[in-house]
């Protein structure tokens, strides 16, 4: 009996370890988050372009490199052109002072950007979708290089990352992330589906597989995935519209390849929405395009579970119900988890 209970013990000292390890009761275990919102910390920014004046800036990426944030956005014009700005700041009070730069890398469509640094080349990359007719096909993900990301101009010129896509494919916001062996590349097509590609790491930005699907759920685009630090998960966030609002939801997995369970993936239980989010906010309504704070700035894409802070674009309802998409006027909160 004594032997039994011993037995009994140390399976329950087990059982606990393994709760605490995978974060028993942590918001990420049971999908229950409540986040602090800051107001707009970034909006357009003095209108220095007069004949075409800018009305929203959105699709954020960001990392914190040598004491400085650097973020790149889509900012859209008035007339309909998008392009990718990019500032840097110490602190979050100073963001909307910063100085802007455009990278003009091209002079028809690319927007949404991803950045990170990939070590095995010790190089940063931007990932990010551009339009060109001359290309077959004519939409996809397009990258560009840099050694030092604080300069604008540092960026090589566009270059596209599949070859092996169809004439015509459904697909929109890519997102990389690699884990030891494979780099996987992200996307989806506004249908309810997320799809994966992947290539060896030793020929990113190149050789990626035929796409295989990934998730099926309620969900419409921005997807964006991260290694949990301190374990061996990954999280998705991925965005959603319902009630004439856009929200996030956030699945879980153990590699890459998935499955992906459902964590916070209901309007009634979000990752960020409305219903979530402190009482008091009153700047928007909506929880759109954003990126997780990352603990890193390389390809793993690790964030804090501890500590989650989500950079969002966002706009209230009067911004954004009845207008078409290209004329709301999105500007950048940051949401913490309380």
């Amino acid at each position: 009996m004594r032997l039994f209970g011993c037995l009994i013990g140390f399976l329950a000292v087990l059982v606990c370890s393994y709760g605490a390890a995978e974060g028993a009761g942590t918001p990420l275990q049971t999908g229950t988050l409540n986040w602090d919102s800051s107001p707009p910390l970034i909006d357009v920014g003095p209108d220095k372009q007069a004949t075409d004046p800018l009305i929203a800036i959105k699709d954020p990426t960001i990392v914190h490199h040598e004491g400085r944030w650097h973020m790149f956005a889509t900012i859209r014009a008035k007339s309909g052109k998008v392009d990718i700005q990019y500032l840097n700041f110490t602190n979050w009070p100073e963001a909307q002072k910063a100085p802007r730069h455009v990278l003009a890398l091209h002079d028809q469509y690319y927007c949404a950007p991803q950045v990170f640094y990939f070590r095995p080349h010790q190089k940063w990359y931007l990932i990010y979708q551009l339009a060109e007719k001359s290309r077959t096909p004519a939409f996809g993900p397009c990258f560009s290089t840099s050694g030092d990301i604080a300069n604008p101009k540092s960026w090589t010129r566009p270059e596209p990352m599949v070859t092996n896509a169809p004439p015509e494919p459904k697909w929109l916001d890519f997102w990389v992330i690699c884990d030891e062996q494979k780099a996987h590349l992200f996307y989806t097509s506004l249908d309810g589906r997320m799809w994966r590609r992947e290539s060896r790491k030793s020929d990113f930005p190149f050789g990626w597989s035929e796409q295989v699907l990934a998730l099926q759920a309620d969900i419409f685009e921005a997807s964006h995935t991260y290694r949990l630090k301190g374990s061996h998960r990954y999280l998705t966030l991925v965005e959603a519209q319902r009630d004439g609002q856009r929200y996030y939801k956030a699945y879980l997995a153990r590699k890459l390849e998935g499955p992906w369970q459902g964590l916070a993936d209901t309007l009634e239980k979000p990752f960020a929405a409305r219903s979530n989010v402190e009482e008091s906010i009153e700047w928007t309504a909506n929880f759109s395009h954003g990126e997780l704070l990352r603990t890193g700035v390389d390809q793993r894409l690790e964030v804090d579970p501890e500590n989650l802070q989500f950079l969002f674009q966002g706009a209230s309802d009067e911004e954004y119900r009845g207008r078409q998409y290209g004329t709301i006027p999105w500007r950048l909160g940051l949401l913490k988890l309380k």
